[in-house]
């Protein structure tokens, strides 16, 4: 799995880079940053995109890191991290008679960039991995998609850090034992790139995980779906 490491020559002390750690695990000694907890590191790479100087760069561990235990208690974000980013396990509604209004949201946070694959209440769920823009077109998107899921949401076309997106989807499927994934994209081209994306995380995890895959228009209505074929013009993604 990468860590981000630090090239000293290259960095000038400036600080940028540490709030954009949500798990601080940055911090400034000596004049420098310094990774001070390799086991925080989630190889998001936030951190990269805010040094001016190019110091921090990603690194390939040779041997990969043990799952980290999952913590029994919601977790609240470290000083030197974002609050936004705390685990949080909301109260579940029922899978049966939700109404088009409630919200069936489980978890937070649901950024990709920001799940730790320890978090509890990813362990032995059925993920939803969503296109950003999924929730927006979609009107039932809670009462149909999200309901008894946990969720993640990605951008493939935007977001940077892809190879941390896989590295993140990996390690879901190998520590937290998901009985469960269904990827849910936009009929536009660029949105396949998740179902790639999921494609290669599987094949790498050797999991054998149920895999959904559904296809929305841009008007919310569904085009594919892999548990009931297609409903549209889309046979395929």
């Amino acid at each position: 799995m990468p860590l981000i490491r630090i090239i000293e020559e290259l960095c000038d002390g400036c600080g940028e880079c540490i709030p954009a750690c949500h798990e601080g695990a940055l911090r400034i000694v000596d004049g420098k940053a310094r990774l001070v907890d390799a086991a925080a590191c989630d190889g998001a790479g936030a951190c990269i995109g805010e040094c001016p100087r190019g110091a921090i760069v990603f690194e390939e561990v040779a041997a990969a890191r043990p799952c980290p235990e999952p913590q029994t208690q919601p977790t609240t974000a470290s000083p030197t991290g974002c609050p936004g980013a705390a685990h949080r396990t909301l109260a579940p509604v029922p899978v049966g008679g939700l109404e088009r209004s409630a919200s069936a949201l489980r978890q937070w946070p649901i950024q990709l960039h920001l799940l730790s694959p320890a978090a509890p209440f990813l362990t032995g769920s059925h993920l939803l991995l969503a296109a950003d823009c999924a929730a927006f077109a979609c009107g039932g998107f809670h009462a149909d998609w999200l309901a008894g899921r946990t969720l993640a949401i990605a951008c493939p076309k935007l977001d940077g850090g892809q190879e941390a997106y896989e590295e993140k989807l990996v390690a879901m499927l190998r520590c937290s034992s998901l009985a469960s994934l269904t990827v849910l994209i936009m009929e536009v081209p660029c949105c396949s790139g998740l179902v790639r994306l999921a494609e290669r995380a599987l094949a790498r995890a050797g999991a054998g995980v149920p895999v959904r895959v559904g296809v929305l228009g841009v008007g919310g209505q569904v085009m594919y779906d892999s548990a009931e074929g297609s409903r549209g013009e889309l046979a395929v993604v």
